[in-house]
């Protein structure tokens, strides 16, 4: 399936959110950090906007050239022990990162901190990989293909350069998915208080 694929910037903000709050609405992960439906329309357009500052800054959005689907990636590096009082303050600057997202997302909303902490806890370290923060399908195009056009996009980069990839799938259907694209569940699935599982899965580059 050919599908044409770009870098987002700073002028397709407005685009990332769109997609990624209408993809997620039904998510069972989305579901849990804002239950109700109208509270997630209300408030999910929110975190979703936070996302995309996060990796407009720090990463790479792959969108598609009509619109369609988005991707967002982090770069992972691998974790160094030689300075431990500047481990110390990036660990202080990584602890505080979920309580600043409450704070701006939803501040009386407990579980976008917690989903925070909990994902952090369980990220692979040390070894670098690139990390896909997550992906979104506009609702009408999803089962075409696209996903997987956007994922392989980066994915045979990584195969190029020896890199891993690494995610957390929010659903049972995204992780066969994922399956299909060489990504492999790590261990146990993270079981989120009170609500849905999210299933960590990891690649090794192929040759």
């Amino acid at each position: 399936m050919g599908v044409a694929i770009r870098t987002a910037d700073e002028g397709d903000r407005e685009l990332v959110v769109r997609l990624l709050d209408e993809a997620f609405q039904d998510d069972p992960v989305s579901g849990w950090v804002f239950p109700g439906d109208e509270y997630r329309r209300a408030t999910h357009h929110r975190l979703m906007a936070a996302f995309t500052e996060i990796v407009l800054a720090e990463g790479r959005i792959d969108v598609t050239e009509d619109g369609s689907a988005c991707a967002l990636w982090l770069p992972v590096p691998a974790e160094e022990h030689d300075d431990e009082e500047h481990d110390d303050e990036e660990h202080d600057d990584e602890d505080d990162g979920p309580a600043r997202l409450r704070a701006v997302v939803d501040p009386a909303n407990e579980r976008v901190e917690l989903i925070g902490r909990l994902t952090a806890e369980i990220h692979p370290a040390g070894r670098a990989h690139e990390y896909l923060w997550m992906i979104g399908v506009t609702p009408k195009r999803q089962g075409e293909g696209i996903g997987g056009a956007l994922l392989r996009h980066v994915l045979d980069r990584c195969d190029r350069e020896g890199l891993p990839a690494y995610l957390e799938a929010s659903s049972v259907r995204s992780s066969a998915l994922y399956e299909r694209l060489g990504f492999e569940f790590t261990g146990r699935p993270l079981d989120l208080p009170d609500g849905p599982q999210m299933w960590p899965m990891w690649r090794d580059p192929r040759n």
